[in-house]
């Protein structure tokens, strides 16, 4: 499992899940599609960087235990800002992904990408323990 992709789409569902009830419109399609791979092959993985993890199982655990992503930079001398940097660059693509397709409206799209900031934010800081 990915731990990455796993914080993103959880961001990004929060982030839809607002938009159905403070932008006016619902949102068409707004689930997001999670691939999960296993490969053998060894990629840089930024999150695990920006938060001085040296593997997916350590930053599991962490998170397992109930820490939120600053307790656990903070703790191994990580950047909170490049984590939440990383996370809003993720999501504005796929906010970008889905104006370029259709599934969202201009007006939506920049309501979404105002809050992307925010949002991002609290669930870094967020403790689920």
């Amino acid at each position: 499992m990915n731990i990455k992709r796993v914080m993103i789409v959880g961001s990004m569902i929060v982030a839809i899940s607002f938009g159905g009830t403070t932008w006016g419109k619902p949102i068409a399609n707004a689930s997001p599609v999670a691939k999960w791979s296993a490969t053998n092959v060894a990629e840089k993985d930024d999150l695990l960087e920006a938060l001085n993890q040296s593997s997916d199982q350590e930053l599991y655990d962490a998170l397992y235990d109930g820490k939120s992503l600053k307790d656990i930079a903070v703790e191994n001398g990580g950047n909170i800002g490049n984590i939440i940097n990383l996370q809003v660059n993720q999501l504005t693509q796929q906010l970008d992904q889905r104006l370029a397709s259709g599934n969202i409206t201009r007006q939506q799209y920049v309501a979404q990408k105002a809050e992307l900031q925010e949002i991002v934010t609290q669930s870094v800081m967020t403790s689920f323990g």
